[in-house]
């Protein structure tokens, strides 16, 4: 029998439940998402769980299950059952979808703190960081780096210099699974009953860290590849991983991680850029040409560096494109549900 408080449960969660016409029926936490189903932990077993109609063809994509949500379910034999309503996400990490301009895919809600995994070798990239961060604190989620094979050669002060604009944002670890000591900090920061999902590329070493934490082998890894310098072990699927002391969701390594955060204040205090956009000659400011800005002014006086300010404007560019397109597709999906309502309303006719 599983203890559902450890997968995060409590009386929020059982009063959201009340809410939903379907509260007479069993709850669980969705564990993995596969390709037809979902693997559900309830509090007598894990499940194999398909969508009701209603939910799979009364949701867009993004509102579909996904992994750390909790769900509402009818079981149908010892382990299977069917999905029937999900109840409302909290801190759900998102990304834009490959592709698109604002279609969203959810990673995982529930989230209390996210691991951004880089390597201190060729992975090292601070751009890319940048993007995890602005989509974590989007959510209210807690981020934390965590900067993997530091037993290798690297330049420590080029490092923190390189991440001293985003270093007040999060802790951040410098571990070798070669030094288990590097670990115990890492864990130590984990509390009771958190949701910690890991995000990054592949081949950072993810799982054998969260190995590590969880102090077993929860996913298999083979010896690291001399060619490519990564494991041979890559995720395939996001999944949740319950240690002695939180959940762990391991996620698989993404090449590219589009923003779906239409939220520029978000964007104006992770960059440092909000505390000088107060004195700028107009108040609504987009630091990019106007006289008196005071960003543009740090930038050319070297207070603001010229790379960080590049980054924030691709990034705000990119928030703002974000922002268009899901408001008209909010104003197209509109039109479709009066077209549909007044079809339904003609046809009882």
């Amino acid at each position: 029998m599983n203890n559902l408080s450890l997968y995060g449960w409590n009386n929020n969660l059982f009063q959201l439940k009340q809410t939903s016409q379907y509260k007479n029926l069993f709850h669980g936490r969705v564990a993995a998402v596969n390709r037809t189903n979902y693997e559900v932990i309830a509090e007598n077993n894990r499940l194999l769980c398909e969508l009701s109609g209603n939910v799979l063809y009364g949701s867009p994509s993004f509102e579909l299950p996904c992994t750390g949500d909790w769900v509402i379910f009818q079981p149908f034999n010892d382990n299977k059952g069917i999905i029937v309503d999900i109840l409302p996400r909290k801190h759900t990490l998102y990304r834009r979808k490959t592709g698109t301009l604002s279609d969203r895919q959810a990673i995982a809600s529930y989230v209390d703190k996210a691991c951004i995994v880089q390597s201190l070798d060729a992975n090292f990239n601070v751009r890319r960081l940048e993007r995890f961060i602005v989509q974590v604190v989007e959510e209210n989620i807690q981020p934390i780096l965590i900067l993997t094979k530091s037993d290798l050669e690297f330049n420590r002060h080029q490092i923190d210099e390189s991440l001293k604009h985003i270093s007040r944002q999060m802790p951040i670890f410098f571990i070798s699974i070669l030094s288990p000591e590097t670990i115990f900090p890492v864990r130590e920061s984990i509390k009771q009953g958190e949701t910690i999902v890991f995000v990054g590329s592949s081949g950072v070493g993810k799982s054998s860290l969260i190995n590590a934490l969880c102090e077993r082998t929860v996913f298999l890894t083979s010896e690291i590849s001399k060619s490519s310098g990564k494991g041979r072990h890559t995720s395939t699927r996001r999944e949740m991983v319950l240690m002695d002391s939180g959940i762990l969701i391991d996620t698989p390594g993404v090449r590219e991680f589009g923003l779906a955060a239409d939220n520029t204040e978000t964007l104006a205090e992770i960059f440092d850029v909000s505390d000088l956009a107060k004195y700028c000659h107009f108040h609504n400011c987009s630091h990019v040409n106007e006289p008196g800005c005071k960003v543009i002014e740090a930038v050319n006086s070297g207070l603001l560096e010229r790379e960080v300010y590049s980054s924030y404007l691709k990034l705000q560019k990119e928030s703002l494109y974000f922002s268009i397109s899901e408001h008209e597709k909010r104003k197209r999906d509109k039109s479709f549900a009066k077209i549909s309502e007044e079809a339904k309303r003609i046809k009882k006719k």
